[in-house]
């Protein structure tokens, strides 16, 4: 998977260039790629895998009491087995914990019930709740910033000017989600997933992975799958749903899987970002195609992500979403 180097706020407008067609070639090609040079601290890194392991290792009753399907914006606990893309077995092989934007409960997402836009919970039982919290502020924070300048690198593939997604990004509904997949056998049923095939909801994914490995990227030239190899330090990018509609299929929201036969614990800390609950995602310009349309309707934000949120945590269809590329193993 190409990595690519985002230390592109300096003045050389040659090497700004280079990674606009860097990141251009790997949203036509697979709709992923790494990033270095980030500005993201490595002690933040660190600390976020600290926390989220500090909770993960709490028992059982003590994370349930944080269940999101108990928040109104769907914050907190995700259950294992609370989720199901492929509907190859009873649910998938995780547990995880959600956290928005942090927003003081007078804002009016908050108070309209908005999805993953509510007031944060942290739990008490952890080593030290105040560390916990003040981490989980901050790595938003700084995600929200690296997320917003991804695309605006974005925006420069598709002939637009740096600042075209302003609006879009603006009050974004951010999803921080920490991930624990507890080992697998390597001779588990091929059936048991970390995380079945999909593609992801919003406009673009960050995600910090530890050095155990698993996810796999669908390859379409050669209808196999690519196991992408944790790079220190490093974020993987990919697109989502909404950039795809968004860019008129120009892009490619990739399917993609977590497997975890290591026989070892395996973290991961994805940042969704998926734009202005309430901004209307339409086709870009250029986009277009030869007779000037676009092959879907316009969208709400928050419309779209419920309805793909309640799919596949609710109703267990997320299958029904994949592409036809899913016809693959």
């Amino acid at each position: 998977m190409l990595i690519v180097d985002a230390a592109f706020y300096g003045k050389d407008a040659a090497a700004k260039a280079v990674l606009v067609k860097q990141v251009r070639d790997a949203c036509l090609a697979k709709g992923f790629f790494q990033i270095v040079n980030h500005g993201v601290p490595e002690d933040l890194q660190q600390a976020i895998f600290e926390q989220s392991k500090d909770f993960f290792a709490l028992p059982m009753e003590q994370k349930e009491k944080y269940d999101k399907a108990c928040h109104p914006n769907k914050l907190g606990y995700e259950r294992f087995r609370s989720q199901n893309f492929e509907k190859k077995a009873v649910g998938e092989l995780k547990e995880g914990f959600f956290f928005g934007p942090n927003l003081h409960k007078d804002h009016p997402f908050v108070q309209q019930g908005r999805i993953h836009c509510g007031t944060n919970i942290y739990p008490s039982e952890v080593s030290d709740p105040e560390i916990f919290e003040k981490t989980m502020m901050q790595y938003h924070q700084l995600m929200t910033k690296l997320a917003t300048n991804v695309l605006s690198i974005i925006a420069m593939t598709l002939n637009l000017g740096e600042e075209y997604f302003g609006k879009f990004c603006h009050d974004s509904g951010a999803v921080l989600r920490l991930l624990h997949y507890p080992p697998q056998a390597a001779d588990a049923s091929e059936e048991e997933r970390g995380i079945g095939a999909h593609t992801d909801f919003g406009s673009v994914t960050l995600l910090l992975q530890d050095d155990v490995g698993g996810l796999q990227v669908f390859d379409k030239p050669t209808m196999s799958w690519i196991d992408v190899k944790p790079t220190p330090g490093a974020y993987v990018v990919n697109l989502g749903n909404v950039m795809m509609r968004y860019s008129n299929d120009t892009y490619i929201s990739n399917l993609h899987r977590v497997i975890n036969k290591t026989g070892r614990e395996r973290y991961s800390i994805p940042f969704f970002f998926s734009g202005n609950p309430d901004f209307v995602v339409d086709c870009l310009p250029g986009c277009e195609d030869a007779d000037g349309k676009c092959k879907y309707p316009p969208v709400r934000i928050e419309d779209w992500i419920f309805g793909r949120h309640t799919n596949t945590f609710e109703e267990g269809k997320g299958v029904e979403e994949l592409s036809s590329l899913a016809k693959v193993a």
